[in-house]
Order: C-alpha cells, then structure tokens, then sequence
C-alpha cells in the first residue's frame, strides 16, 4: 500500500508503475477539483443530502480500443443492462478520434490501452456533484494538492 495523492497515482498509471480500473480513474480525476482534504470534506458535507443516481457503464468496443459511455454521453443507450443479464454489446468500426470527432455530448472514458486512459465530460452532473477533470494519460495536466 502506498498514498498517493490523485495526481501522483495517475502519473503512476501513465507510467505504468500501477493499474487501477476505469471507474477508480474517473474517480480520481473527479478528486483533482479538489486542492485539499478539507475542500473535499467540504464539498462533501455540502451535497450529501443531495441524493445519487444509479449508473452502469455501457462499453462500445472501437478498433482502436473502448470507450465506457456513461449517463448522459450521446451514445449511450436508453435501456441499460444494469443486471448484466442482457449482456450488451456494442461496437463500431469506426476509429476513437473519429468517434470524437463526430459527437458533441460527452460523459465518457476512453480507454486505448491499459493505462492510456482519458476522460470526456460535457454535461452538468447531477445532485450538485461536480465532474472530473477531463485528464487524458497521454498529456496529463492537473493541478491538485490532495
């Protein structure tokens, strides 16, 4: 076990030291908002009575990689799988940057290999949250002091 400030662990995922899920990425870069500890608990206590909402990543499977398409991206289908009974799958031939390219509403992580991760977010989150960083492990640019 090793602490790690947000930053300091997804420069430790571009470099390949360590690995963690997409969903732990998205987290960390929703962490990079925050300068301290304090203005996480904060905001924390702020929004808790605020409410949540369920979500399940739907992974459209490109050439080039995957993209998990969360609540709200455009792409994102209207009847979820959230049991994992139905199975989905989704693919396409197209390549990521064109599938970039075309859209216009973005929630979505983008995932060309195991540690080149990025995030795209463009729509206002719900429940006063707040969205992560939009970080893309290829040109990481973040300022946080967690």
């Amino acid at each position: 076990f090793q602490w790690s400030s947000p930053p300091e662990a997804i420069e430790r995922l571009k470099s390949q030291e360590i690995w963690f899920p997409p969903p732990q990425f998205y987290e960390f870069c929703r962490l990079c908002n925050f300068s301290s500890l304090r203005e996480l608990q904060k905001f924390s206590s702020a929004r808790a009575l605020e409410g949540c909402e369920l979500w399940m990543p739907v992974t459209l499977s490109a050439p080039d990689g995957f993209i998990q398409l969360l609540p709200g991206d455009e792409l994102y289908p209207e009847d979820p799988d959230y049991t994992g009974e139905k199975k989905m799958i989704m693919s396409t031939d197209k390549k990521i940057e064109d599938l970039m390219k075309e859209g216009g509403i973005f929630h979505r992580i983008v995932i060309k290999n195991l540690n080149n991760l990025a995030v795209y977010v463009n729509i206002e989150a719900k429940y006063k949250h707040i969205n992560p960083l939009m970080i893309n492990c290829e040109n990481s640019d973040y300022n946080s002091r967690l």
